[in-house]
């Protein structure tokens, strides 16, 4: 892969509230900046938003090339509801998606809401590879065919590592095309999990997660209450030496261009 090859994504999402303004701005910003695609999450955290296929559509009719992904979450729609939430996106033309499980209620602004869950990613990514091929979940005829391309999450940094590279194997099977993986903050930890894809029977591309650390106490938050994603202990105390405010957000973005040029030389 050469730099040609070298696709940026940066994730958008939906503010509190009413307003598309500020996400709006941010991805007029990014793509003015040359950055490939604008993915927007569903729920994350399991916070409430507006839906990510209305910002969406907001960025379409008012942003012209600004390409989108929209994350798809199990967590909140029974299969019913994805079915219908899938047949709306390519109808509008949202034809990109990245297939993911979802955070428990419990982590976001509702705790007590009611989980779902009918169908995990891999799950979802099988029913997609269906409509793709024009069959609906029961296996008839759907009446048309979808062209849905997906994308899969993954965890470099996964306490049980065995576990994500099983279910990694059990996505690529069911459909994904692409892996977007957490924010990696370890550069040996980014080389294993690529050397590890590339191994698997089928190897797809990888988009390898960034997410530049602002201040110690951000490092910390991340760390421990954030599932999926792991700091290392050099880089909080790399964070604790400089502070917060512009010292902290510098040694942030240092890190996360070490890990980007780590990458490019990997490729």
């Amino acid at each position: 892969m050469g730099p040609e090859d070298f696709i940026v994504s940066v994730e958008v999402n939906p503010a509190p509230g009413l307003s598309t303004d500020k996400p709006e701005a941010a991805a007029r910003m990014l793509r003015d900046a040359g950055v490939d695609v604008v993915n927007i999450a569903d729920g994350p955290r399991a916070t409430v938003r507006m839906s990510n296929s209305a910002l969406a559509g907001v960025l379409q009719q008012r942003l012209s090339g600004c390409e989108t992904i929209l994350h798809v979450c199990c967590r909140d729609r029974n299969l019913l509801g994805l079915m219908s939430e899938l047949l709306a996106h390519h109808t509008r033309g949202f034809h990109n998606l990245v297939v993911i499980t979802g955070d428990p209620p419990k982590m976001g602004d509702y705790p007590k809401a009611s989980a779902v869950f009918d169908l995990d990613s891999i799950g979802l990514l099988k029913l997609i590879k269906g409509l793709n091929a024009g069959l609906d979940p029961a296996g008839r005829d759907f009446g048309g065919q979808a062209h849905f391309f997906c994308a899969a999450g993954a965890e470099p940094g996964a306490v049980d590592y065995g576990r994500e590279l099983a279910r990694l194997r059990e996505k690529i099977e069911a459909g994904a095309e692409l892996i977007m993986t957490q924010p990696v903050y370890d550069a040996a930890v980014m080389r294993k999990f690529l050397d590890d894809v590339a191994r698997l029977p089928r190897a797809v591309p990888v988009l390898m997660g960034l997410c530049p650390l602002v201040s110690s106490r951000n490092a910390e938050f991340l760390h421990h209450e954030v599932p999926g994603m792991s700091v290392p202990q050099h880089i909080r105390d790399r964070m604790a030496a400089v502070g917060g405010s512009a010292a902290g957000v510098a040694e942030g973005v240092k890190i996360a261009q070490v890990l980007s040029f780590c990458t490019l030389m990997d490729d």
